[in-house]
């Protein structure tokens, strides 16, 4: 298919936040051509602003700018602390429970998005995607067979296209992209919340050493956030059940210090605080915090990540996680399809049972987080049945909503293979320079490096595991006849006993 006056790419991102971002980094640093088209100009104001350790630690180190977040100085999240069912007083969760988050990865940040944000999309310019912003996506091109790319107005109000193999739609809940993915976008009857919330210089903190942590309150209409982003701002907000909808219309200033007084623990957080009424924190705001998910993440040509895709109640900060990692899974499944290792419907068919999978687990826990009946022991105990681990219950909690119950290596040890990725590219074009410049075109400095060894190696794995059969070590699937991750992390590849050739 060919339009007068296209640019083309590899892949066209719609959005340019976390999950838009984090995908255009990883699909542009395999040397892909990437476009992110974001409608807004960066920094600007945004909510979700409490991480988890799997995006801190997994999913931002493996793109490489988990070093910038640590330069910005935000501040440290060891864990939460909740005031939360049958239990009158306050409980505390430390990340550092987990076998998987300890030691230096036991912690997140508590971020002011306007400069995450800004921190991951400049990033991934810097690894080679193309960002133009102020740039809105008018509709996908799409045919029969398969969308072909988006129409959109750039920054001067031009209409322009772009043609694509994929289109990844990252533009949150609000866009209209979603819709030419097919099926329907379906609300839950549990989940339909709305939040009211702004933000308080000279607010309370909780002791040492658990300063940073998220504090969440439940009140009799529902429940607060209290985040700390600084050692002064703090970001609260009131989420209130929709038939309480009345409690924060008309005067929102009235409204959000009328539901403080219902919540004791949180005015006494806020006895000295003020609040900001200047710049981009000066107004109070209303969300409607409705989770639901589409009933099909993706099409030919077509995938939905982040909100696009799906949302849940934001009670365990959920959101950016959600959305880095089904970048990650999405970026996968576009690397190996456009380097020809996995073909299209096998991959996309992972990526969707793996983000519907962790958007589950949240949901299915927070359907017995909101019954205040039950104290923190039986929250643990649901969690531990939820994520069908063999693991005590306070480290299934932890996990759960540390981001890390897939198992996936690369939300605990993206480090390793994050540095194993970089030396493997300098030393493979160390090797491929000497070639270049040597007088007898030797082939011995490539076959020296490591990237080529590792090669031949799977080569004599191959052979070995053929060998050896059901002796031979295996790395299951997370489902019954999937894919597994790549040993670096950045593409899908058949698991071990489904390369083993026929008897």
């Amino acid at each position: 298919m060919t339009l007068p006056d296209s640019e083309e790419f590899d892949v066209v991102v719609v959005g340019g936040g976390p999950a838009g971002s984090t995908l255009a980094a990883l699909v542009a640093m395999q040397g892909r051509r990437v476009l992110v088209l974001e409608k807004e100009f960066f920094p600007r104001h945004q909510i979700g602003e409490s991480l988890l350790p799997s995006t801190v630690h997994g999913v931002c180190r493996l793109t490489g700018v988990a070093d910038e977040l640590a330069k910005a100085g935000f501040p440290r999240k060891r864990g939460g602390t909740f005031r939360w069912g049958a239990n009158p007083d306050p409980w505390t969760f430390s990340f550092s429970v987990s076998p998987r988050m300890s030691g230096p990865t036991s912690f997140a940040y508590q971020v002011e998005r306007s400069k995450f944000d800004d921190i991951l999309l400049k990033h991934a310019r810097k690894v080679g995607a193309e960002v133009r912003e102020g740039c809105a996506v008018l509709d996908v091109i799409a045919d029969d067979e398969r969308v072909r790319g988006v129409t959109y107005t750039d920054a001067d109000g031009n209409e322009r296209r772009a043609l694509a193999t994929f289109v990844v739609d990252a533009s949150g809940n609000k866009s209209r992209v979603y819709q030419r993915v097919g099926g329907k976008r379906e609300y839950s009857e549990f989940f339909r919340s709305l939040a009211l919330f702004g933000y308080f210089e000279g607010g309370k903190r909780l002791p040492e050493p658990n300063s940073g942590n998220i504090l969440s309150v439940a009140f009799p209409s529902g429940w607060f956030w209290y985040i700390p982003l600084s050692d002064t701002l703090t970001s609260v907000g009131a989420v209130v059940r929709r038939e309480m909808a009345e409690k924060i219309q008309g005067d929102q200033e009235k409204a959000l210090m009328a539901l403080v007084d219902e919540c004791p623990l949180i005015g006494e957080y806020l006895a000295d605080a003020t609040r900001v009424t200047t710049g981009q924190y000066g107004q109070l705001r209303v969300r409607k915090d409705y989770s639901y998910h589409q009933t099909t993440f993706s099409r030919p040509g077509l995938v939905l990540i982040g909100d696009a895709a799906c949302f849940v109640d934001p009670v365990f900060s959920s959101g950016v996680h959600l959305a880095t990692y089904s970048a990650l899974l999405a970026a996968r499944s576009i690397n190996s399809v456009l380097s020809e290792r996995v073909e299209e419907e096998p991959a996309l068919k992972e990526f969707e049972a793996r983000y519907r999978r962790e958007y589950g687990v949240f949901y299915e826990f927070l359907l017995s987080f909101y019954d205040m009946h039950h104290d923190e022991d039986s929250y643990f105990w649901q969690a531990k049945k939820v994520t069908k681990t063999a693991r005590p219950e306070l480290q299934s909690f932890v996990e759960l909503i540390g981001g890390v119950s897939s198992g996936e290596r690369v939300l605990t040890e993206a480090e390793i293979l994050a540095k194993r990725f970089s030396s493997d590219s300098e030393e493979f074009a160390a090797a491929v320079d000497e070639l270049a410049g040597s007088q007898d075109g030797s082939m011995v400095p490539l076959f020296k490096s490591s990237v080529v060894r590792e090669v031949m190696q799977e080569g004599g794995q191959v052979q070995m595991r053929a060998l050896l059969g059901e002796d031979a070590e295996a790395e299951a699937p997370l489902f019954s006849g999937g894919l597994v991750p790549s040993p670096d992390g950045m593409f899908w590849q058949l698991p071990v006993a489904a390369q083993s050739p026929p008897e």
